[in-house]
């Protein structure tokens, strides 16, 4: 009897691992008949019987193997019941052939039920079939060999005892097949989205760099400045350190204490670079809008000093959202230097970028406006595509727009585009009101008008 298949292979594939393949079938039947020959020199003749069983288990078998990849799958636990009828008539065909009960064949059929229960494993029906044809056959074959009732039952008794046991080890089997499986797959999801996780986690880190190479010109004029009047000073205080006269302690403290703050400045543009490069932060904590925008327009200032008019109005009040702080921060930065490289691109003379925020009903709002040519009616479209862009491939990867809506999307928020009424373009964000701060902004009734005059 061949093994049924836990999920039929597509046709020309491999076979399934629990199905017995054509040939080993072929091997089983022959030996099935070659076998004849141990009945004859058993019996001491040849039986017609005994070599008429064997020739019908062995069709049952092949036609089994045959038919199970080709018939639809609700026929599959039918020819199953088939193919084990047809095994335990012909393996009690034989007992009977040999003398009945006692016999060696007879010994098969006790332990049939448990040997379904094994091949067919999630086929408990056959291993009850197996066992209710096996007790017919058993009381069968006690009437023509005239035993006494009592034995009769003691027979029968086995072969339903087994079948009983073969009926819950295969049931116990199929559960603890069932539950390795499942722990197979949890494993599998979990491995697929920490792998993800990473992914996701590597391209948000190149898109980092990107941005941080695209503010790389504005970076160095940065640090050229201070560092310019800092070497003067050091110069300054050098010369009058070692000239022969009275040194002016005054001016040359003046002197060190603007040298200080030109490498403070020095200082807080590299930690501030280095600080958004690095993302350290995994987990969404709660966080004021108002100081992700101050900490990405510090970094976009580097990149917008062409820009006539920079307007932040974004105010303290709003309520806190729960966001990773570093990855909003990209996004806010993304926006704002897409703005400007947009504004330098058609050297508009005002140029204007200008973020504002809000709360409407349950939701903050952040809006990035600038009041360049705004989007093409064929771009609009595609605007969040992965790789889409209209920049040349040193101002962009076509990426950006794509992973801050994902990063968006991953707290609950939007990121729309569109273009404003008055010319320009407007990206908005909207992200929910946490529960725990939408109860108190109600409270006061000062509170939106406050909000209000904030904005304004």
């Amino acid at each position: 009897m061949p093994r049924t298949p836990e999920s039929r292979p597509e046709p020309g594939s491999a076979p399934h691992p629990g199905v017995w393949s054509r040939h080993t079938s072929w091997v089983l039947c022959v030996v099935i008949i070659a076998f004849t020959w141990v009945d004859t020199l058993d019996l001491g003749y040849f039986s017609p019987w005994m070599l008429g069983c064997r020739i019908l288990w062995a069709a049952g078998m092949m036609g089994y193997t045959l038919l199970v990849d080709r018939v639809p799958a609700s026929w599959v636990a039918p020819l199953t019941d088939v193919n084990v009828i047809i095994s335990t008539v012909c393996i009690l065909g034989l007992a009977r052939g040999q003398g009945g009960i006692g016999t060696a064949y007879f010994t098969m059929v006790p332990v049939l039920p448990l040997a379904v229960s094994l091949i067919h494993r999630r086929r408990l029906r056959a291993a009850l079939v197996s066992g209710a044809v096996g007790s017919v056959g058993t009381v069968v074959l006690a009437r023509q060999a005239g035993l006494a009732p009592l034995q009769a039952i003691t027979w029968v008794s086995v072969v339903m005892g087994i079948t009983v046991l073969s009926a819950y080890f295969s049931h116990h089997a199929v559960e603890a097949q069932e539950a390795e499986e499942q722990a197979r797959l949890e494993r599998a999801r979990r491995e697929s989205l920490e792998a993800l996780a990473l992914s996701e986690h590597r391209r948000a880190q190149s898109e980092k760099l990107a941005i941080v190479g695209r503010l790389a010109a504005g970076v160095a004029h940065e640090i050229n400045n201070p560092i310019a009047y800092v070497g003067s000073n050091v110069d300054f205080v050098r010369n009058e350190l070692t000239a022969p006269r009275e040194v002016d302690r005054e001016e040359l403290a003046e002197v060190l204490a603007e040298t200080r703050v030109g490498i403070q400045h020095i200082r807080q543009v590299v930690s501030d670079l280095r600080g958004f490069a690095r993302m350290d932060a995994h987990e969404p904590t709660p966080c004021s809008l108002a100081d992700v925008v101050a900490d990405a327009m510090k970094l976009a200032s580097l990149r917008l000093k062409h820009v006539a008019l920079r307007r932040v109005e974004v105010p303290t009040e709003l309520p806190e959202i729960f966001v990773v702080r570093q990855r909003l921060v990209q996004v806010v930065l993304n926006l704002l230097v897409n703005a400007g490289d947009v504004l330098e691109a058609h050297r508009a003379e005002g140029g204007e970028v200008r973020v504002t925020g809000r709360c409407e009903q349950e939701r903050v709002v952040l809006l990035v406006e600038d009041n360049g040519p705004g989007f093409a009616p064929h771009v609009l479209p595609r605007l969040f595509e992965a790789f889409f862009t209209t920049k040349g491939p040193d101002k962009g990867t076509g990426l950006g727009l794509t992973l801050s809506r994902e990063l968006v999307e991953q707290f609950g928020g939007t990121l729309t585009a569109s273009n404003r009424p008055e010319g320009g373009a407007r990206l908005r964000i909207e992200f929910p009101v946490r529960r725990d701060e939408a109860a108190p902004e109600e409270e006061p009734p000062t509170e939106p008008e406050d909000g209000a005059r904030g904005a304004a």
